[in-house]
């Protein structure tokens, strides 16, 4: 069992990172960080004494002062060497750099110096040293004016907010679940290359977009999501990735349970409750009085419930975190909940009568990948 430990595991790309890793506790062990273990010299030697592996991630990517940025990342690059010489542990160290490294800014400096410091601790002390070259990356739980443009315009669209375009550039994009895989990799190939120099790879990015399409397209998400509960086309890897992240900006406790409009006359009634632009699976479920379904989550699809029928009460609660959103829905008056990736759900009969509940998720499902994690909300 390889035991993995990562700098920046409350952060963007260690939440993600943590999560998928903790798929698997056959092959992973994970070796908990938190940020104050940078103030005290013996919680550092601690933690890089026991990890076979280290994903650095931990840096500051804005302030107000340049300064802070490069001195910061540098300061944390000196401290983790000084753990590992102190401890003379040997783990291979990951580094997350950037694309900026090529750039004149003092965060893309901070990347470069800091790479060069590692490789110098790698080649002194018969270490491993694997530099990830990184372009912008995207994804849900992503921090609004910090880690990304996706992340800004996502949360400013679902929060009446007016995004504004500063500079109409070609963003060259990865999603974060695609990082993660590509870090994983890494850590995996080291098993098969007894390296024990310095390697540099080169994460490809997904996508290549103009900031304005980027907007655009986030913008009919918006006005077709919102007004009327309508699916884009997330037939492609980009616009699903982009979709799902989008839905993890929307403010579930406001928006939900989202009301469908019944339409009744003498033969009966008729709801829409699912308007789409690609396939997937639509099913149909009964629930008997007291039966919870669910208490699983996620990690790469959409989903909606909607309660046609009966009482139900739908709860969600994203991984790694205590707040549980509850919603109550009555079949006499239709609506639905979507099902954010990464939170665990579940539905619940709280009626007299059996529940009806019309389930849509945008692909079939696949005993052999289920991406299906069982845990209680």
């Amino acid at each position: 069992m390889k035991k993995i430990g990562i700098t920046g595991q409350g952060g963007f790309v260690g939440y993600h990172l943590y999560n998928k890793l903790m798929l698997e506790p056959q092959s992973y062990k994970l070796i908990v960080f938190e940020r104050s273990f940078f103030s005290s010299v013996g919680k550092m030697k601690n933690f890089v004494s026991q990890c076979d592996v280290i994903v650095h991630l931990a840096a500051v990517n804005r302030h107000s002062n340049p300064e802070v940025i490069y001195n910061t990342n540098i300061d944390l690059v000196e401290k983790l060497i000084l753990a590992l010489e102190s401890s003379a542990s040997s783990p291979h160290i990951i580094f997350a750099s950037s694309t900026q490294e090529k750039l004149e800014n003092h965060y893309g400096n901070s990347k470069l110096t800091g790479s060069m410091l590692l490789e110098n601790w790698a080649e002194k002390n018969n270490g491993k040293y694997t530099k990830l070259i990184i372009p912008n990356v995207y994804g849900p739980f992503g921090r609004p004016y910090y880690n990304s443009v996706v992340a800004t315009f996502c949360h400013q669209l679902t929060h009446k907010e007016q995004p504004e375009i500063k500079q109409d550039s070609e963003l060259k994009l990865v999603y974060v679940g695609e990082l993660v895989d590509s870090i994983i990799t890494c850590f995996k190939q080291n098993d098969l290359v007894n390296h024990k120099s310095s390697n540099t790879i080169i994460v490809p990015h997904s996508k290549e977009i103009k900031v304005s399409k980027l907007l655009n397209t986030l913008s009919e998400f918006r006005d077709n999501y919102f007004g009327r509960g309508i699916f884009p086309n997330i037939s492609d890897s980009f616009n699903l990735n982009l979709f799902i992240t989008f839905l993890c900006y929307v403010n579930h406790s406001e928006l939900f349970p989202f009301n469908l409009e019944k339409n009744t006359d003498d033969r009966g009634s008729f709801v829409e409750t699912i308007k789409l632009n690609s396939g997937g699976q639509v099913s149909f479920s009964t629930t008997k009085p007291d039966i919870t379904r669910g208490n699983h989550y996620h990690t790469q699809k959409v989903e909606r419930f909607a309660v046609i029928k009966g009482k139900a009460l739908i709860e969600l609660r994203r991984i790694g975190t205590d707040e549980t959103l509850s919603f109550e829905l009555d079949g006499n008056s239709p609506s639905f909940v979507d099902m954010p990736i990464w939170y665990t759900h579940n539905i619940k009969n709280i009626g007299d009568d059996d529940l009806y509940t019309i389930f849509w998720i945008n692909e079939e499902f696949d005993v052999n990948n289920p991406d299906t994690y069982f845990e209680k909300v």
